[in-house]
């Protein structure tokens, strides 16, 4: 499926630390590939990251003053830049991806799957906006409190692939959402 939109569907994986996000994002990708989209994902990261090495040419470069450097091939390229970037102008250098998944930044405003793997989890639920749906485990699928949001699609921690569906068919939605 080749992209001729000018933006992706977006859609936010979230929840509290160890919930299993980059585990159901990375279920996910493989099953959306197999539909023919092109995924990208953008991962938030609360603390201080370091992805180049210290000894590494890039890492030389910065290390003298460069604010921005660049490696690239013929297959890849890397970009590291020192200063932040708002989700909006992450998503917006995506743009000829199909789907970008987008791993935390709970207080965004795009639609969001929500995991919940206990009943401390559940906090999450009024916490948050634009909850399309949640993952959870076995253990906390009947809690009162979800049933409470019949709003927001349910599914298990191990669907994923009537996530992925589900994401599939709502791509419109998630690419036509109006924040």
């Amino acid at each position: 499926m080749k992209n001729i939109r000018s933006s992706p569907a977006v859609c936010q994986i979230v929840g509290f630390k160890n919930s299993g996000k980059t585990t159901l994002i990375c279920g996910l990708i493989p099953l959306l590939r197999q539909r023919g989209c092109s995924v990208a994902v953008i991962k938030h990261d609360g603390h201080e990251f370091e992805i180049d090495h210290e000894g590494t040419d890039t890492w030389k470069q910065r290390q003298a003053g460069a604010s921005a450097v660049a490696i690239t091939s013929g297959g890849r390229t890397s970009v590291i830049q020192e200063r932040g970037s708002s989700l909006a102008e992450l998503i917006e250098s995506f743009a000829e991806y199909d789907f970008v998944l987008v791993e935390g930044f709970k207080q965004e405003r795009y639609p969001k799957i929500v995991l919940i793997r206990s009943e401390e989890d559940l906090n999450i639920l009024s916490g948050t906006s634009h909850i399309i749906a949640a993952a959870m485990w076995n253990s906390i699928q009947d809690h009162p409190s979800l049933l409470q949001n019949p709003g927001i699609r349910r599914f298990d921690i191990n669907e994923k692939a009537e996530l992925a569906s589900f994401l599939w068919h709502q791509r419109s939605y998630f690419q036509n959402f109006n924040i």
